[in-house]
C-alpha cells in the first residue's frame, strides 16, 4: 500500500501574482488538484495528505474543501520548509503503510503510466523516482562575473523529477537522522542516499516539468490542451489510459 504527501505550502517566490502556484487555475481546475487526482483515484493509495502552509489552511478549505469530500485525502500544516512539511505528512502516515510517494503539487503533467513505473520500481528496489536525461550542453558559470569556467560532461546527468517513492521505514530513517545530514541535500531521494539506500531512476519525459513561472503556466496549458485533443481523437472514445478522468 502507498501513502502520497503533495507539498503545496510553498511562497511561490518566483511566480508572482495574486495566487500561490498550486493555487491557480489549469485549463479549469487548480494546479494541486491535478496532481494530487492522479493518487487520490488509485486502488494501490491509502490516503493522499495535501501540505500547505498554517496561514493558507482556512482560505484552502474555504476554496477547495468541497473537493475533499468524497475522496481519500486530507490536508496537513506545513512548516518553514520543504522538509518540514514533508516530516509533518509523514508523521500522519500509519505504520500499516508500505511505500510513501512525494510528488510537487506544481507538477500536475506526469502519466499514470510513469505513476505504475515508479510505483513498480520502488516495489523491486525499495527507492526510486523519475528523472530524464539531462539533453542540454552545461556550463559552470562563475557567479560574479557570469564567465563560463568548465562545460559540464552531461553522459550520466539526469535531472530530478517526481514522484519520488520509498519504502516508509527508510525515509522514516532518514527523517528521523536530517538534522545530523548534510545541510545541501535538496531532495528526498538524496537523503535516502545519505542514510546508505540506493535510489534507482525510471526514465521520464520532458513534460512532467515543475511549474516554477508564469511561462510553465502557459507550456502547461499547451499540454493539457493538446492532451485533450488526442483523448477527443482516439477512436475508444476517449479511453485514454494515461490521464485521469477530467
Amino acid at each position: 500500500m502507498f501513502a502520497v504527501i503533495i507539498p503545496a505550502a510553498g511562497q511561490s517566490s518566483r511566480f508572482g501574482g495574486l495566487e500561490k502556484k498550486p493555487f491557480v487555475g489549469l485549463d479549469g481546475r487548480p494546479i494541486w488538484q491535478r496532481s494530487a487526482e492522479l493518487f487520490w483515484t488509485r486502488k494501490e493509495v491509502s490516503r493522499v495528505y495535501i501540505v500547505i502552509s498554517p496561514e493558507d489552511i482556512d482560505t484552502f478549505r474555504g476554496r477547495f474543501g468541497h473537493l475533499l469530500a468524497f475522496v481519500n485525502a486530507e490536508i496537513v500544516a506545513g512548516g518553514s520548509e520543504r522538509f518540514e512539511s514533508v516530516a509533518n505528512a509523514l508523521a500522519r502516515i500509519p505504520d500499516d503503510v508500505d511505500y510513501v510517494a512525494v510528488h510537487d503539487a506544481v507538477r500536475p503533467l506526469v502519466t499514470a503510466s510513469q505513476i505504475d513505473s515508479v510505483f513498480a520500481a520502488a516495489h523491486i528496489h525499495g527507492a526510486a523516482m523519475l528523472a530524464v536525461p539531462v539533453a542540454d550542453t552545461l556550463k559552470k558559470v562563475d557567479a560574479v562575473t557570469l564567465r563560463i569556467l568548465d562545460t559540464v560532461p552531461r553522459q550520466e546527468l539526469w535531472q530530478a523529477q517526481t514522484p519520488q517513492v520509498f519504502r516508509r521505514d527508510w525515509l522514516v530513517e532518514a527523517y528521523a537522522k536530517r538534522t545530523q545530514l548534510s545541510a545541501a541535500i535538496t531532495d528526498d531521494a538524496q537523503l535516502i542516499e545519505a542514510i546508505g539506500h540506493a535510489v534507482y531512476v525510471v526514465a521520464s519525459s520532458a513534460t512532467n516539468f515543475k511549474i516554477t513561472t508564469k511561462d510553465d503556466l502557459e507550456l502547461a496549458e499547451a499540454v493539457v490542451k493538446a492532451r485533450h485533443k488526442t483523448i477527443a481523437e482516439t477512436p475508444s472514445g476517449g479511453n485514454f489510459h494515461d490521464e485521469p478522468a477530467w
